[in-house]
């Protein structure tokens, strides 16, 4: 049933629909919706048999996780910005492991100075922890992107996040088709664990691990990544022929076929970009948006096969690495062959900044222009730098 719906609330149905065992909470903006709701389910018993545990930290929140998830249930939390770097080591932890654990982050800027608002720091920053990472461009992609996480998660036995900006789509209120509980019981089958810790038949989980092994551990998490190109792609046909709707796989092209200039990004700025695109299309520059639903693993041959012969590749960054910068367009340059081609980075929308469709369509204008540089970041307030340098040096 379609419904006008708050993007955490919507997550928290559709969760609560993947009937989670264990879910385990502590409260950060802006994420504290999502489990807030699903503490409410459990307690009016609409989620059941589920155990909701308070724990006194987002460390305590990923290893009541680990934890259960061991122990052979199907668990799930959730966390934003530096409650994603406080459980740092647990993920490190859940992936090494191999538990299917599913947890949404709700992508918020890492301070200092403090920021509430949304960029995607939080989440680049554990872009090679081992987890899988889903972006959803907006709320009904968040929900349904939830439903193919469990069931991405525990085939492969590794976990997965799914980022949804913070904010701009966790409390905004949309028209979301909730996932019907029928048709999620069709699509998730029950959970059956690969390994379970039980009192009458006890097995070591995380043994200590020399060099004689490591390399291959590692290499069987690199593995398993890449496994999941493929099944993210067959999730998302299945999905469709499940639900009656497409929910985004690797990739998600959008006017790309004839386009000289393809702006690749993540999440819900995918929506402004497109509103530009369709604007500058009117007055003929052959543009196109191509987003990038999985970040990790990163869909090499998805991204090359929608770009096809574009001249020019514009990778609109909502983090930077300092000191080098955008952090897709050096996975990007990594992965695909460039020659030929023109890569620009563009870094916006950090810290919550809006990014306009005027200050899109000048970078969009500059880069078919051929006048674009190859780091520009988006509404750079020069006067406000040369302040704030003054202010340093005296």
């Amino acid at each position: 049933m379609r419904s006008q719906i708050e993007g955490s609330r919507a997550v928290a149905e559709t969760v609560a629909r993947c009937r989670p065992q264990v879910v385990c909470a502590y409260p950060i903006s802006p994420q504290t919706h999502i489990v807030e709701a699903l503490s409410a389910l459990v307690k009016s018993g609409r989620l059941a048999p589920c155990e909701f545990v308070n724990v006194e930290s987002e460390f305590a929140a990923m290893s009541v996780a680990i934890g259960a998830s061991a122990a052979g249930a199907r668990a799930y939390t959730a966390t934003a910005s530096q409650g994603l770097l406080y459980m740092a080591e647990a993920l490190y932890n859940a992936s090494g492991l191999g538990l299917p654990i599913v947890m949404t982050v709700a992508n918020r800027a890492i301070g200092a100075p403090i920021n509430i608002w949304n960029d995607h720091s939080d989440a680049m920053s554990q872009r090679d922890c081992g987890w899988i990472q889903l972006y959803a461009e907006d709320n009904q992609a968040a929900a349904d992107l939830h439903v193919l996480a469990f069931r991405l998660a525990e085939e492969l036995s590794t976990p997965v996040m799914v980022c949804m900006d913070g904010f701009v789509l966790t409390h905004a209120v949309e028209s979301v088709e909730l996932p019907g509980a029928t048709e999620v019981d069709r699509y998730l089958p029950r959970f059956q664990p690969r390994q379970l810790l039980d009192p009458d038949d006890p097995v070591t989980i995380g043994a200590m691990v020399g060099p004689e092994a490591f390399t291959e551990v590692r290499y069987l998490a690199h593995a398993t990544q890449l496994a999941a190109l493929a099944r993210i792609a067959t999730l998302a046909t299945e999905f469709r022929a499940t639900f009656g709707r497409p929910v985004a796989g690797l990739v998600s092209p959008y006017r790309c076929t004839d386009a000289d200039t393809v702006v690749i990004a993540l999440g819900s700025v995918l929506g402004t970009l497109k509103d530009t695109v369709d604007e500058m299309r009117v007055d003929g520059v052959p543009l196109g948006v191509l987003g990038l639903t999985a970040f990790r693993p990163f869909p090499a041959a998805a991204i090359a096969g929608a770009i096809g012969d574009a001249k020019r590749i514009v990778v609109l960054e909502r983090a930077f690495a300092p000191g080098v910068g955008g952090i897709v367009t050096a996975d990007l340059a990594a992965a695909l062959p460039v020659a030929g081609r023109t890569v620009h980075t563009v870094v916006a929308g950090l810290g919550g900044r809006p990014v306009t469709r005027a200050s899109l369509r000048d970078a969009l204008t500059a880069a078919a222009a051929g006048t674009l540089g190859p780091l520009t970041f988006l509404d750079l307030d020069e006067r406000l730098l040369r302040h704030t340098a003054k202010e340093a040096m005296a």
